[in-house]
């Protein structure tokens, strides 16, 4: 157990040893909760704001413990990272002019509402020769209706006119 905790606090330690380094140029701002007004001077969220950085279940980065993981206070589920984390790291991203990282983290935080299985299906269905153009476009209904993944929705909506125009559909 304490081969564990060395372990651990020597990985943290370089994790902040490394981040001092990267943006020891930066003014740390305050912002609200909300994470409304994040910037490129808020980078890395976990050290600038970890109070906005909470697992699934609501659990607080000082919660996430070698202790807590073996006594099951903290499961598998609050390893995960959450839309709000994402949607604040995109944030930061477009502030700092990564836009286009902006694009991922917004598509990444759509996808935490999907169960892994499903997730993995959806994915599946997109291999070329694998599903019809309804196929695809029922999919696409699904991410936007039951959860909300107007980006995701978006793509495959393309995906089905992309390949229906090339052949690459089922059948």
């Amino acid at each position: 157990m304490s081969e564990i905790d060395d372990l651990v606090a020597r990985v943290a330690q370089q994790l902040q040893s490394q981040s001092g380094t990267a943006t020891s140029g930066a003014t740390a701002t305050t912002h609200a909760t909300s994470g409304k007004g994040l910037g490129a001077s808020d980078y890395p969220l976990y050290k600038k704001h970890p109070e906005l950085v909470k697992s699934p279940s609501g659990q607080s980065l000082d919660d996430i413990t070698i202790d807590n993981v073996l006594s099951g206070k903290v499961g598998s589920k609050d390893l995960r990272i959450t839309s709000d984390t994402l949607q604040y790291q995109g944030e930061i991203a477009d502030h700092a002019g990564r836009s286009a990282i902006q694009r991922n983290m917004a598509r990444a935080a759509e996808l935490t509402a999907i169960p892994d299985d499903r997730l993995l299906e959806m994915y599946g269905a997109l291999r070329p020769y694998r599903s019809s153009k309804q196929d695809l476009l029922d999919i696409s209904d699904e991410l936007a209706t039951k959860y909300h993944a107007t980006i995701c929705s978006g793509w495959f909506k393309e995906a089905a006119q992309y390949y229906e125009k090339n052949k690459k559909t089922q059948g």
